[in-house]
């Protein structure tokens, strides 16, 4: 009976695991094409951006899920126009390819867990609006407001050597 049970422990936590590395799988996949659209929301406190990140999934929670890595993506390396009243604002990399030349920075950056968690937070709990959840063909776009960090993402990526600080000059 002990040992019946102790496989069926092990099935399941098998199984469990399995689940969850495909997850995290499919959440790289859509996150290697960075395939979102940022737009202002409001002007948010002193330091951070209220911005809405549309990103695109086959699982609705995965694309919520990615939002908070294209919100970050979005700000250093797109930047996001502005909207009546709301000013855009130009990408924190003035480099194009800073992403491929700083490869050995932002790939452990954007990992599962990575650092970028630290500068965005999801608003209202990431609860969708039923206008921002759109099914297209065999995916999902689905529209959530985050509020990113942008004073201290920029202080870790110029502490980091990964931008040029704004007092550095031209």
């Amino acid at each position: 009976m002990n040992n019946l049970k102790l496989i069926l422990t092990l099935f399941l936590v098998t199984i469990f695991y399995t689940n969850t590395v495909q997850s995290q799988r499919r959440e790289n996949k859509d996150t290697q094409a960075w395939r979102y659209e940022i737009e202002a929301v409001q002007t948010g406190t002193q330091g951070t951006y209220l911005i809405k990140v549309w990103s695109y999934s086959k699982k609705p929670e995965l694309a919520t899920e990615q939002s908070k890595k294209n919100a970050i993506h979005g700000v250093i390396f797109k930047g996001f126009s502005g909207k009546a009243g709301i000013p855009g604002q130009s990408p924190l990399a003035n480099n194009p390819n800073l992403e491929v030349e700083k490869e050995d920075f932002f790939k452990p950056f954007f990992e599962e867990g990575g650092k970028y968690l630290k500068f965005v937070t999801l608003s209202n709990a990431g609860a969708v609006a039923a206008e921002d959840r759109m099914k297209i063909g065999k995916e999902y776009k689905i529209g959530v407001i985050v509020s990113v960090n942008v004073a201290e993402l920029r202080k870790d990526l110029e502490n980091a050597g990964v931008i040029k600080s704004l007092s550095s000059g031209f």
